[in-house]
């Protein structure tokens, strides 16, 4: 790891500034430009704001110039920076397509409802290697509906994460219904890129029908889980549904067991246990969980030291096999690994926060109520999951639970939870 690039992040805004205007050449690493454009998000001020502004006016074609200037378009549409609108919208006729990508969804961010800057964005569907995809999002999100004839094509698209994006976007500008399950499909899709992508179109059209399908789609649990927290905490708000029909949902996200998952791959024949132990670190969770389900379906009484011995290595090191490897530990029921849970139940690193919840759901499996103090004191945090699994763990164990936390919680969903179906301690 480059220690030079991290303590990058540790300079003042006055800093950052300051190497955002020093030219290319005059800099020993030619990224500094780009990460103090990055840095910036950090400090939404009117000097940073002021700074951005210039370092996009200022750039040339070279590519370490391009990339800041990139970057610098991002971070003022995170600030949705209205006094950066017309430099971002002279951007959408650049030539390079990730500029006109990121001009296009900070006038997203920014909002705007002029109609030659929404005609503009509609023009680039029509122009070749362009990323189609968020422009069909800005232009729904923007809610113009002149688009939607320039969209309609891309129904078809075989890229099927634009397809996805397209149907949402008809959906939203059209009110036609009819095109819903054509998304929920799409959950089953080979690849995991459009797994994901059409779960934020399910998001958008706010198809609360979709919850089930979602938590039972094979990607990551942090995509699955934001999905139904906003789905189901809009469903609850507007009246659609009661967190009774939202939480065997949370649960089995939380609880993420693959025999609760649609998976969408397979073997041809039963692979290894050191082939199924290196699917662990897949970047298609897909195929992790696929691999997890083997492994307790044919590995169960060998696996332990293995995945001991992989922790080891690399998994304690890499965020996903770190993950899967600690929900096993708790699927297995595997007593030696008992401390190593202990342990990562609070590690900090923010890599590795869905770990925590899944090391308090892997102690609930191990069945040992020597950790349910532990348990209880990583109840006492602000991460979701991580107060989600606890709460379902104490529960599993009938251990009783302060009612002032529900008072004291401030999460749309929690206190639900908590008042319904936890063991509570009266109020004196």
């Amino acid at each position: 790891m480059d220690k030079r690039f991290s303590n990058l992040f540790q300079i003042t805004e006055e800093q950052a500034i300051k190497l955002l205007q020093t030219p290319l050449e005059q800099l020993e690493d030619k990224s500094d430009r780009y990460a103090a454009a990055s840095h910036l998000v950090r400090f939404k001020s009117d000097r940073s704001i002021k700074a951005l502004i210039e370092a996009i006016a200022v750039c040339d074609d070279q590519m370490y110039n391009q990339i800041t200037k990139r970057k610098a378009i991002e971070t003022l549409g995170r600030f949705k920076a209205e006094e950066a609108f017309e430099i971002i919208c002279s951007c959408l006729g650049d030539h390079d397509c990730y500029t006109v990508e990121n001009a296009v969804w900070a006038i997203g961010e920014i909002g705007t409802k002029d109609k030659a800057i929404l005609n503009k964005i509609t023009e680039i569907l029509s122009k070749p290697n362009q990323n189609y995809r968020v422009v069909i999002q800005v232009l729904a999100k923007l809610d113009y509906h002149l688009a939607v004839e320039a969209i309609k094509p891309f129904i078809e698209d075989k890229d099927q994460s634009i397809a996805s994006a397209a149907l949402s976007a008809i959906i939203r500008l059209t009110g036609d219904n009819s095109y819903t399950e054509r998304i929920v499909e799409l959950l089953q899709s080979d690849s995991v890129n459009v797994r994901r992508a059409c779960i934020q179109d399910l998001m958008d059209i706010k198809y609360f029908d979709s919850i089930g399908a979602i938590a039972s789609c094979p990607v990551s649990i942090v995509f699955r889980l934001r999905a139904i927290r906003a789905l189901g905490e809009t469903a609850i708000d507007e009246g659609f549904k009661s967190f009774a029909e939202i939480e065997p949902y949370l649960d089995q996200v939380i609880r993420d067991h693959p025999n609760d998952l649609q998976l969408v791959h397979e073997y041809d024949q039963p692979p290894s246990l050191e082939f199924l132990i290196n699917e662990l670190y897949h970047t298609d969770f897909g195929r992790c969980y696929l691999a997890t389900k083997t492994i307790l379906d044919n590995y169960a009484d060998v696996a332990g030291e293995a995945l001991i011995n992989t922790y080891k290595e690399s998994a304690h090191n890499d965020y996903g096999a770190h993950y899967h490897v600690i929900k096993l530990f708790g699927w297995l029921k595997y007593q030696p690994a008992y401390d190593l849970l202990l342990e990562n139940l609070f590690n900090n690193a923010p890599q590795f926060q869905k770990s925590r919840a899944a090391s308090a759901i892997a102690l609930g499996n191990l069945g040992d109520e020597r950790a349910i103090e532990a348990v209880e004191k990583a109840l006492i945090t602000n991460i979701f999951d991580l107060k989600y699994a606890c709460l379902m763990v104490l529960q599993q164990w009938n251990y009783p639970i302060d009612s002032q936390i529900a008072v004291n919680e401030s999460d749309f969903l929690l206190p639900y939870k908590i008042q319904n179906k936890a063991n509570i301690f009266p109020n004196d």
